[in-house]
């Protein structure tokens, strides 16, 4: 069974998805990847991304993997077709990824909130702030910028 499905989020810098993947530390970001690992091909009993076809699913441009897990799916880091710049993410949630979920989260929630912190990051040092994280008890992550 395939069940690839795109993750809500637009990927603008893959510098800052590469930290991502290093932020929870079990996952990489393999560059120039063409094909990610997947069930392998569509049954047509969930729907496909929006602007893809079932023969787009498995390929991509760069991948996210566990690291040493030969087993797990892999997300595939896929350029936006929607009109929009950057990338989007498709993986196979089927059997929950065989282990990629554990990593990434539900929905990607992991993934999702390490990529947003490491943009917030980016964009506050660049306006010349100094950053500290603190990890509050829900699991979220409060950025506290300052002026220098």
């Amino acid at each position: 069974m395939s069940h690839v499905a795109e993750i809500q989020v637009e990927i603008k810098d893959l510098d800052a998805l590469e930290a991502a993947c290093k932020r929870i530390g079990t996952l990489e970001l393999v560059r120039d990847q063409k094909v990610y690992k997947w069930w392998g091909s569509s049954v047509g009993d969930y729907p496909l991304p929006e602007g893809f076809t079932a023969e787009d699913l498995g390929k991509c441009d760069h991948a996210i993997r566990v690291k040493g897990d030969k087993h797990a799916y892999e997300v595939g880091v896929v350029r936006a077709r929607n009109g929009k710049q950057g990338y989007v993410l498709h993986w196979d949630f089927f059997n929950n990824g065989y282990g990629m979920q554990a990593q990434v989260g539900e929905n990607c929630k992991h993934l999702r909130q390490a990529y947003a912190v490491e943009v917030a990051k980016k964009a506050a040092k660049r306006q010349g702030m100094n950053v500290r994280e603190q990890k509050q008890q829900d699991g979220s992550i409060r950025l506290v910028c300052v002026g220098r």
